[in-house]
C-alpha cells in the first residue's frame, strides 16, 4: 500500500473529535485535525522513519502527498521527515522546501523548516547569502525563517549572519517578525549572553520592545 495512504489510514483510526476542536481552536481555527497527540502521531510514523534514514534517500513524491492533506498533522509529519533525514537535504533542495514555507503557513511548520535549512548551512556556504536575501523579503515566513535558522546550533552559529538577518527585518509592527528576532536572540544568550547583551544596547532603539523583552528572558 501507498505510504501515505497507509499513514491517512492510521491516522483516521485514531482520530479524537473532542481533541481535533481544541487544536483547531489553538491555531485560530486555520487547520483541520485528526486530534492526535503529538507522541502518538509519531509512533505512528517512527519505524517508517527509521528505514527512511537506512535508505538515505527523500522521498519528495511522498512529502508532496503529505503537504496536499488538508489535516495538519500531515504537515508535522514533513517536518519530523526532514529533520531526521536532514543530513541528506541539500542546498538544491530549498525550493522544495521553501514551497512547503509557503503553503499553509503558519509558525509550528516554519518553526521546525527553518532548522533544516540551517543544517545544510552549516554544510554549504551559499545559504548564507540566500538568507539575507530572504531576510529582506515581502513575506512574512520566508523572513521569519531567515531569523530563525541557526536556532539550536549555539556555537556554530554565524553571529555577523545572524545580526545582518536580524538588522534587515528592523521597522516593522509585525507579532511573528518580532517574535523571532526576540526568540532566536534569546537562545543564543544561552550560549553568548555578552554578544546578545551587547546587541541590544547596540540596537535598542531600533528594535521592538517584543524583541527585547524576549530577548532579554535569560540575561
Amino acid at each position: 500500500m501507498d505510504k501515505y495512504l497507509e499513514i491517512k489510514r492510521e491516522f483516521e483510526r485514531l482520530e479524537n473529535k473532542d481533541n481535533s476542536i481544541a487544536m483547531a481552536k489553538y491555531m485560530r481555527n486555520q487547520f483541520v485535525y485528526y486530534g492526535i497527540p503529538t507522541p502518538l502521531r509519531r509512533e505512528v510514523y517512527k519505524e517508517f522513519l527509521k528505514r527512511e534514514k537506512k535508505n538515505k534517500v527523500i522521498n519528495w513524491e511522498f512529502l508532496d502527498s503529505c503537504y496536499e492533506d488538508e489535516h495538519r498533522e500531515f504537515q508535522s509529519l514533513v517536518s519530523d521527515y526532514l529533520l531526521t533525514m536532514k543530513q541528506y537535504v541539500i542546498y538544491e533542495d530549498i525550493p522544495k522546501i521553501k514551497k512547503y514555507i509557503l503553503k499553509k503557513s503558519w509558525w509550528d511548520t516554519v518553526d521546525f523548516l527553518c532548522r533544516i535549512i540551517g543544517d545544510i548551512g552549516l554544510r554549504d556556504s551559499r545559504v548564507r547569502d540566500l538568507m539575507i536575501e530572504w531576510s529582506k523579503d515581502s513575506n512574512i515566513w520566508i523572513r521569519r525563517t531567515a531569523i530563525e535558522h541557526q536556532l539550536l546550533l549555539k556555537d556554530k552559529t554565524d553571529t555577523k549572519l545572524l545580526e545582518t538577518i536580524i538588522v534587515n527585518c528592523f521597522g516593522t509592527d509585525d507579532f511573528f517578525i518580532n517574535k523571532a528576532i526576540g526568540w532566536a536572540l534569546r537562545e543564543y544568550s544561552k550560549t553568548d549572553s555578552k554578544w546578545v547583551r551587547e546587541f541590544i544596547d547596540k540596537y535598542r532603539l531600533n528594535m521592538n520592545s517584543l524583541s527585547i523583552k524576549e530577548a532579554s528572558r535569560y540575561i
